[in-house]
C-alpha cells in the first residue's frame, strides 16, 4: 500500500544517511519526521488523529505523566516526552556542575592522588566514567572527561587516545547498568513502565562483571604503551591544586547538592510516585534557580541530540501507525520461535548488530513497539525481552565510533583537540571487547531469566 511504501522509504533513507554520516543527525531526523507526519500520516492517510498520536501533546495533560506510583508507562505511538524532558533536565543539571568546576576538580584531584601515573589514571578515569554515567547521561560524561583527559595528556606528554577509548567504553557500560545513563535505556524504561531499580537489579550485576572484564582488557592492551618511565610530569601539574578548579565554592556546593538530591529522587521514585519527566523538570528548575547564569546553561544544552531523538520518535511513529513494525515483529518472532531463551538470543544479537552501524538510540526507539507486539503475540514476559534489547543496544552500540552518541561525542572532541581516532584504531580495541561483553551478557541473562 502507498502509505506503507512511503513510510518505509522515508525510514530507510533516514537510517542509510545516518550510517553515511554526511548530514547533521538532528536535521536529518527532524526533516524525516516532518515528512512522515505531513506526507504519510496527514497527506496519504488523511488522519488528523494519527498526527496527534505522533505528536503526543496530550501526554502533558495526563496526571500519571507527572505522578504515578510504580513509574510512568508512556505507551503511546509518538514522541516520548518523558525521555525528552528527563534528558533536558539532566543536561541542564550537568552543565551547572560543569560551570561550578565539578568535573575539573574531580579529575585533577584523582590524577594528583595517583601521582599522575598513566595506567592508574586510565583505570581510574574509566571507573569515574562508569560511575557518573549510572546517574547522568553518558554523552555528557564523555564530553567533560575527554576534555580533561586531553589537558592532562598534554602536560604528561602521553597519547590520550587509549584513555579516551577506555572512557567511552566505560561510560557506555556504566550507563547500561541503570535507566538514567544511556538514552536507549531511558527510552525503553519510560515507554515500558520500568524504573531505576528495575534496570539496576537486572542490568547492574551484568555490567559490573563486564566492567571488571573491561578493566583487565584495557590493562593488557595498553600496559606497555602507558608503562612507567614512558611519561614525564610537567612541574606545573604538581603546583596545581584541585581547589583552584572551583571558581565559586558556594556554587560548587549548591550544584553538588542538587546532584545528590537528584540521585535520591531517582532511587526513591518508585515509592514517591515521581516520574522521570517530573524529576527532570525539578532538576532543571532547581539548577537554573541556583545559578546566576541560568539562561546560559540552557543555551549550552545539547539541543541537537534532543532534536535528533524527537525526529526519530516521529519516524518510528509513522512506521508503527502504518503497520511496518508489525512485519518486523513477525520476522523476529519467526527467528526466535516460541522459546523464550532463543528469542532472547535473537534480540540481543539483532539489536547489537544494527546498533553498531545505525546508532543505538533509533534501534531502541524502533524496538519498543516491536517488544510489545512480540510479548502480546507470543505470550512472553515483556521485561525479559526488554533486558535482551537493552543489553544488545547498549553493548552493540559501543563497538564502532558511530554506534552510540557518546562514541560520536568522544571521537569528535578528540579530533578537535588534535588527536583523531580512526575507525580502524577505535574498532581494533572496541570490537573484540564488545563481542566478549555481549557473549558474557547473553550467558548471564539466560542464566538469570
Amino acid at each position: 500500500m502507498l502509505h506503507q511504501g512511503l513510510a518505509l522509504a522515508i525510514a530507510a533513507f533516514t537510517f542509510l544517511q545516518l550510517l553515511r554520516g554526511k548530514w547533521p543527525r538532528h536535521v536529518l531526523t527532524l526533516a524525516a519526521g516532518g515528512l512522515m507526519v505531513v506526507v504519510v500520516l496527514l497527506g496519504v492517510m488523511g488522519s488528523l488523529d494519527a498526527v496527534m498520536e505522533a505528536l503526543s501533546v496530550d501526554s502533558f495533560g495526563k496526571p500519571q505523566f507527572w505522578f504515578a506510583h510504580g513509574g510512568v508507562t508512556e505507551r503511546n505511538v509518538g514522541i516520548n516526552w518523558s525521555t525528552v524532558l528527563f534528558l533536558v533536565g539532566m543536561m541542564v543539571m550537568v552543565e551547572g556542575m560543569s560551570e561550578a568546576g565539578f568535573f575539573d576538580w574531580l579529575c585533577l584531584r584523582l590524577a594528583k592522588s595517583l601521582g599522575f601515573r598513566p595506567m592508574p589514571l586510565l583505570l581510574s578515569f574509566m571507573a569515574v566514567a562508569a560511575l557518573l554515567s549510572m546517574f547522568v547521561d553518558s554523552i555528557t560524561v564523555v564530553l567533560f572527561l575527554v576534555v580533561a583527559t586531553v589537558r592532562l595528556a598534554r602536560l604528561l606528554r602521553i597519547d590520550p587516545v587509549p584513555m579516551i577509548i577506555g572512557e567511552i567504553f566505560a561510560a557506555n557500560l556504566g550507563g547500561a547498568a541503570t535507566m538514567t545513563g544511556d538514552p536507549p535505556n531511558i527510552i525503553l524504561g519510560t515507554s515500558l513502565g520500568l524504573g531505576f531499580w528495575d534496570f539496576l537489579q537486572n542490568n547492574g550485576p551484568i555490567c559490573l562483571v563486564g566492567f571488571g572484564v573491561a578493566l583487565g582488557y584495557f590493562y593488557l592492551c595498553f600496559r606497555n604503551k602507558l608503562r612507567a618511565g614512558a611519561w614525564s610530569v610537567d612541574p606545573a601539574l604538581w603546583a596545581m591544586e584541585p581547589g583552584d578548579a572551583i571558581p565559586n565554592r558556594r556554587a560548587f556546593g549548591v550544584n553538588v547538592a542538587i546532584f545528590g538530591g537528584m540521585i535520591l529522587l531517582l532511587a526513591t521514585h518508585a515509592w514517591t510516585g515521581l516520574t522521570m519527566p517530573t524529576i527532570g523538570v525539578v532538576a532543571a528548575a532547581v539548577t537554573l534557580a541556583g545559578n546566576r547564569r541560568g539562561w546560559s546553561l540552557l543555551r549550552q544544552v545539547d539541543w541537537r541530540t534532543i532534536g535528533f531523538i524527537i525526529g526519530l520518535f516521529l519516524v518510528v511513529s509513522g512506521l508503527e501507525q502504518t503497520g511496518i513494525l508489525d512485519g518486523l515483529a513477525r520476522f523476529l518472532g519467526n527467528l526466535g520461535g516460541e522459546d523464550t531463551g532463543r528469542m532472547m538470543v535473537v534480540l540481543i544479537w539483532f539489536t547489537a548488530l544494527l546498533s553498531a552501524f545505525v546508532d543505538n538510540i533509533p534501534m531502541a526507539t524502533v524496538m519498543v513497539p516491536v517488544l510489545t507486539a512480540l510479548s502480546d503475540g507470543l505470550g512472553m514476559d515483556l521485561e525479559t525481552l526488554t533486558w535482551s534489547v537493552s543489553k544488545g543496544t547498549d553493548i552493540g552500540g559501543i563497538a564502532t565510533p558511530i554506534g552510540a552518541s557518546a562514541n560520536v561525542t568522544g571521537v569528535m572532541l578528540a579530533a578537535r583537540e588534535g588527536h583523531p581516532i580512526s575507525w580502524r584504531r577505535y574498532c581494533k580495541y572496541a570490537v573484540p571487547l564488545s563481542l566478549l561483553v555481549l557473549v558474557l551478557s547473553m550467558v548471564l541473562l539466560l542464566a538469570f531469566h
